[in-house]
């Protein structure tokens, strides 16, 4: 059975770059426009990922089977790590405090515990990577025993830089969850006036700075 929700990992990390982006991506996604660049990038991002799957041949593919039916994640994840021994599973997903996050590769262990990792495709470890990775270690710790949680990057040859964050990733659970309630508190409101800033290019050029500068010009106008 789909279940609902209201965040996933990458309306958390727009939230915390910009209030308005967040309401948008949740309300009004189709005004998102993103730049040849930004869609080359994320090529590359999931040809990198790709690359590390294929490192686990007997992986299942959470996504392959349910498609689009992201609600549906979690529990068929449950049920194939519910089943026993070890098994690998790819966008394997996890519902907490009404977030929903896929992690990239999910190794289950014989003893219950997973084993999480995060794959990036860039060539260092980024702070926006690390409160991405947090986020998800929050959702998914609070579904399983995590034993260990290791963010993948490019070594800048193609291969594959393995760091383990667990002792890190755990410090950050009260800061989350404090982030969530306000992001939830957000979307139960109107659409914020948030001016536009340095904030729309940093970390990531937001695919909504389009609309909010066209609401610009309409008032300079008027």
């Amino acid at each position: 059975m789909a279940q609902n929700y209201l965040l996933t990992k990458s309306k958390y990390i727009r939230g915390l770059q910009c209030d308005r982006a967040l309401w948008l991506d949740v309300f009004r996604p189709s005004l998102a426009r993103y730049s040849p660049e930004q869609m080359r990038r994320f090529d590359r991002g999931r040809e990198f990922e790709y690359a590390f799957k294929e490192t686990f041949p007997e992986g299942i593919d959470i996504s392959a089977e349910l498609k689009r039916n992201t609600g549906a994640y979690p529990e068929l994840t449950a049920q194939l790590l519910d089943k026993g021994g070890k098994v690998d599973l790819f966008e394997a997903g996890f519902l907490y405090n009404d977030v929903l996050v896929l992690a990239d590769v999910v190794h289950g262990r014989d003893d219950g515990s997973i084993d999480v990792y995060e794959v990036k495709s860039g060539t260092k470890l980024s702070d926006t990577y690390r409160r991405d990775a947090a986020l998800q270690h929050y959702v998914i710790s609070h579904c399983r025993r995590v034993n260990s949680f290791s963010l993948v990057y490019n070594d800048d040859n193609g291969g594959f830089v393995k760091v383990e964050l667990m002792d890190e990733l755990q410090t950050c659970h009260a800061e989350i969850e404090r982030n969530i309630a306000v992001m939830k508190d957000l979307l139960q409101q109107g659409e914020p006036a948030t001016p536009t800033g340095q904030h729309c290019l940093s970390p990531y050029a937001c695919p909504y700075q389009h609309y909010c500068a066209q609401g610009i010009r309409q008032l300079s106008l008027f």
